[in-house]
């Protein structure tokens, strides 16, 4: 069952709308029905991928101390050029050889030319369809795949490769050391290589089907429920999208110019979570750039402020009598010649509402003491200025995701929450909002559970929000994106998810009330995830924005300009007219209404649902259904479809405009249904032999609802009954954690004190929609030696459990210790040790994290466990008992400064964070005259693993040596188990003592 749980979660990761870790933020598309084919056979889902790419790596030269089997990217780097196509030799070239290269380069980093083939991670559900699988591969050409994790309590992990890649050496940023033939050639080379990736890739699909696995594009699965989102409890979102007015199939791209950077380096403004405000004036028109994370030298919160000049390129740091505190998230707001900035991020713990003031003609910088009512801290939320006032909506505070609606009145500096009336958006972060005259328009953001792509105004007169439904092809949902206003329209551009949607830039025309959309010429991929746009004349200048990618590093855009002028011209000429369908029938309200479905035969339902679902045609809460004995498959439509095409011209008449049928049969061949318009997929609905039928009633389908969703419903209703305010819903919890049968939900949530009123009905309600016999709340770490739990039973009676973990039973009470999730990987590493016929001296037994592994699944002789937590020690008397294991455990209750044995030890855990270094003389003294082995736990920078290492030796080496014992001290391994906090990682030092 555990297999299948993670194949839900992760299944139910990649089809979601959230960005993953690569720089694009989604899988590649050439091998997306070779996944899907895997990932469709119940005994395997993939874990990681990669189609093949072509790239250009740039890494920091390495130093004179830096060993000749450092890998390359350890040095760290990024990708000036990525393909996963064949590559364009000229835009290599370009890239290579610029027609204006830059005259100085601060920083000279090595060039390396890469093709890298086809390689997916796949988990499987046994050993047995491991092997089958990787001799498949093997047979289709990949033969370098094989079982990569495989073990008792281990999960299955296969890696499908080969082995022809490429790694050429170029020169440096400086010099580049071969020709432009030479790059050439190089190019045409890998490209080749490229074309038998793809056959490879190719072959392997075959092989699979020709072996068992279906195709997703078979047809008789078309009746199947989606079991995988159904286990992860997540349903698919659906985007409002009205007419879907697609320019068609082929668009010409907008530029992007890149502005040259004079006077300070560029790499000052490689920026994301920044403000920017316009100075836009007769005889000055710059960008006032603060704060941000990365900058110049080694990446942090930055406090600097500079002007970028986008006419020339001048950028030049302000010089100012001080600052506010380095700060990411924040927003910045011009009234008049003043720039407000409110609130932030200065580090994971430390969210800010304070107020800055910039006076722009001055250059001085003042904290500004506010009146009114309170405003609280926060991050990633959106503001805008209108006249004097500057309105504030929304932002992330720990985790509690923020609803509320603030005005700053600048004039006499007083905070007001604003009474907010209409439909009101629900709270969310990382969202962004403009003014236009007297409203506020605001697009996306995350609420916690989806990312969101909904479109509201709040009239600042009547303080009332509005949803709005406007025409044309609606924005894809988005995060961390930029908004501007032009004239008399609003634009959207960047975000996450990265796709090829956002690549566009997205205008809403106001006086016409309808999308646009043009696309961008992304020159060098630009990642415009938490970049500014600001609008100087008719040009749009982006700055800053990227993204910290594990697999490939730290990447920043480089400020560019769009012309926005060009841009409103190129959108309003790829809009297909509103009149495209006015030869339609018009319907009345009440046929409109009629539940509608569409039949296809069997062998085209697939497809026919794909075009369906693509353009929001599929009616999801109703069921879809089989008729004449399987023959066709009707699929209920929704009234949009009713509304835009009527039956008369689906059967009996072409659409104007339409492609004729040879372009229709080339497009059913695979051309991607995110190319074709509307009229084109109404098309291909018709030569499929689609049927419309308006008087057909369809069952409505069960929507399984996820357990928060319950949760809120069943809150709600109490609030309500109540009289209590709607907000305190922002303290629902977006997580929980299961410690046997208890949830356990987070420290911050209910905690406002209205909540005791009704906490009886509140806590029934929640354990119910949570599936809980009982619950329970965090509560903070005792900050006393024992490190006791606090966490309070909401409902039940004790809380004692029992936690099962790699055939291992944990029972304590959990009011009263603390339970550690994250040390599961080296929990499983100490029971793999080879411990038989040794003797184990644990330093820090707890309830037995560590000891009941080298007991149980390592086999140790003996354990002696030492513990000075009286709660600990009960759990730990029960638990050697309950695992059958009490005759070889030894347990020393006290100091084990004391208590610990000496001169016994084969091998002594010290797993104690932040450091156990107040132990190390008695691990010393504990282990055998002949030496043995320590675990040295403790939290260290991840600068500093290698100068916590040489410390970590060096004293215990010191401490040896005066115990009398000349041994020789190394460690041979570090374990890195898990990230404590931002950038601290749990490590566990190996040292062997001979």
């Amino acid at each position: 069952m555990e297999f299948e749980k993670r194949k839900a979660a992760t299944l139910a990761s990649i089809r979601s709308s959230v960005t993953d870790k690569s720089p694009k933020g989604y899988l590649d598309e050439p091998i997306l029905p070779l996944l899907e084919t895997i990932n469709h056979h119940p005994s395997f889902f993939t874990t990681s991928s990669c189609s093949g790419r072509i790239s250009i790596l740039s890494q920091p030269k390495p130093q004179s101390t830096t060993t000749t089997t450092t890998k390359k990217k350890a040095r760290g780097g990024s990708w000036l050029y990525i393909t996963h196509d064949p590559a364009d030799p000229e835009s290599v070239l370009n890239l290579l050889f610029p027609p204006n290269p830059p005259t100085q380069i601060t920083d000279s980093s090595e060039l390396v030319f890469r093709f890298e083939p086809l390689i997916i991670a796949v988990e499987c559900k046994d050993v047995s369809s491991a092997q089958f699988l990787v001799a498949t591969a093997i047979s289709a050409g990949f033969r370098e795949s094989g079982i990569t994790c495989c073990g008792e309590g281990k999960r299955v992990i296969i890696a499908i490769r080969c082995s022809i890649r490429m790694e050429v050496p170029l020169g440096d940023t400086e010099t580049v050391l071969v020709s432009r033939e030479y790059v050439r050639f190089l190019v045409g080379v890998a490209n080749e290589k490229m074309v038998a990736n793809r056959k490879r890739t190719d072959g392997f699909g075959l092989a699979l089907l020709s072996n068992g696995f279906k195709s997703p594009g078979d047809g008789n699965d078309v009746d199947e429920e989606d079991n995988f989102e159904n286990l992860a409890g997540t349903q698919e979102s659906r985007s409002i999208n009205n007419g879907d007015l697609h320019p068609g199939l082929h668009q010409d791209l907008m530029p992007l110019s890149t502005i040259s950077i004079t006077g300070e380096p560029v790499e000052k403004l490689h920026l994301w979570g920044h403000s920017a405000c316009t100075i836009n004036k007769t005889d000055r028109r710059e960008v006032i750039v603060f704060g941000g994370f990365g900058g110049f030298g080694r990446h942090a919160r930055r406090n600097e402020s500079m002007l970028l000049d986008p006419s020339c390129g001048t950028l030049k740091l302000v010089t100012v009598n001080e600052s506010p505190s380095p700060r990411l998230g924040h927003t910045a707001s011009m009234v008049g010649d003043l720039m407000f900035v409110i609130g932030g991020r200065a580090d994971p713990l430390n969210i800010l509402n304070d107020i800055w003031m910039l006076d722009i003609s001055k250059c001085e910088w003042s904290s500004q003491r506010c009146i009114g009512c309170e405003f609280p801290p926060r991050h990633r939320h959106a503001a805008a200025s209108i006249g004097s006032n500057i309105y504030v909506f929304g932002g992330l505070n720990q985790e509690k995701i923020l609803s509320s609606l603030h005005l700053l009145d600048t004039k006499n500096l007083q905070w007001k929450e604003i009474e907010q009336r209409g439909q009101w958006p629900c709270a969310r972060h990382s969202h962004d909002m403009v003014a236009y005259e007297s409203q506020l328009f605001m697009f996306g953001g995350y609420n916690g559970e989806k990312v969101l792509d909904d479109l509201y105004s709040f009239d600042v007169q009547s303080s009332s929000w509005k949803l709005e439904v406007v025409s044309g092809k609606w924005p894809q949902a988005r995060f961390s994106h930029s908004m501007f206003v032009y004239k008399h329209v609003i634009g959207i551009i960047g975000g996450c998810p990265v796709s090829q949607n956002c690549h566009d830039l997205v205008l809403l025309d106001l006086k016409h009330r309808l999308w646009r959309s043009v696309r961008l010429d992304f020159m060098n991929k630009e990642l415009l995830v938490r970049s500014t746009a600001s609008v100087i004349g008719d040009d749009l200048i982006v700055i800053g924005g990227g993204a910290a990618c594990y697999a490939f590093g730290t990447k920043f855009s480089e400020p560019v300009k769009i012309n926005l002028l060009q841009s409103l011209t190129m959108s309003e000429n790829h809009v297909t007219p509103q009149h495209e369908d006015a030869s339609i029938e018009v319907k009345t309200e009440a046929s409109l209404c009629q539940p509608c479905v569409l039949q296809l035969e069997r062998k085209y339902a697939k497809f026919g649902k794909d075009i369906l679902k693509n353009f929001g045609w599929l009616d999801l809460e109703r069921k879809v259904y089989s008729h004449e004995k399987g023959l066709y498959i009707c699929f209920p439509v929704t009234k949009k479809f009713s509304e835009l095409f009527h039956e008369k011209q689906l059967l009996d008449k072409d659409l104007e405009g339409s492609e004729d049928n040879h372009l229709t049969s080339q497009l059913t061949k695979g051309l991607s249904l995110k190319e074709i318009s509307s009229s084109v997929a109404l098309n291909l609905l018709k030569e499929l032999g689609a049927r419309k039928f308006t008087t057909v009633a369809v069952e409505a389908k069960k929507v399984a609802k996820s357990p928060l969703q319950r949760m809120k419903e069943a809150v709600t209703s109490i609030l309500k009954q109540k009289g209590l305010p709607e907000e305190l819903l922002d303290e629902l919890p977006q997580k929980w954690e299961r410690l046997g049968d208890i949830v356990v939900l987070p420290v911050t949530s209910f905690k406002d004190p209205a909540w005791s009123s009704i906490s009886e009905e509140v806590w029934s309600a929640v354990a119910v929609s949570l599936s809980a016999n009982r619950l329970a709340r965090q509560g903070r770490v005792e900050a006393n030696g024992t490190r006791d739990s606090t966490l309070e039973i909401l409902v039940g009676d004790d809380g004692w459990v029992d936690h099962r973990e790699n055939g291992i039973l944990y029972s304590f009470n959990a009011t009263k210790c603390m339970f550690s999730w994250g040390n599961l990987s080296e929990k499983l590493r100490m029971g793999n040790m080879a411990c038989e016929n040794e003797v184990v001296v644990d330093l820090f037994a707890g309830i037995g994290y560590f000891t009941l592994p080298f007991l149980v699944r390592a086999k140790a002789t003996m354990v002696y466990a030492c513990e000075w937590n009286p709660h600990a020690i009960e759990a730990l008397r029960h638990n050697v008992e309950a695992n059958f294991v009490s005759d070889r455990c030894m347990v020393l209750e006290g100091d084990n400064r004391i208590t610990a044995p000496k001169g016994v030890a084969d091998r002594v855990c010290l797993g104690l964070i932040p450091s156990s270094e107040g132990s190390w003389v008695t691990a010393i003294q504990a282990l055998r005259p002949e030496g043995g082995i320590l675990h040295v736990h403790g939290n260290v920078k991840d600068t500093d693993v290698t100068s916590w290492a040489e410390h970590v030796s060096k004293s215990l080496s010191d401490i040896a040596r005066a115990e009398g014992r000349r041994w020789e001290v190394t460690v041979e391994h570090i374990e890195k188990v898990k990230w404590y906090a931002p950038r601290i990682r749990h490590l566990v030092a190996d040292v062997r003592c001979s």
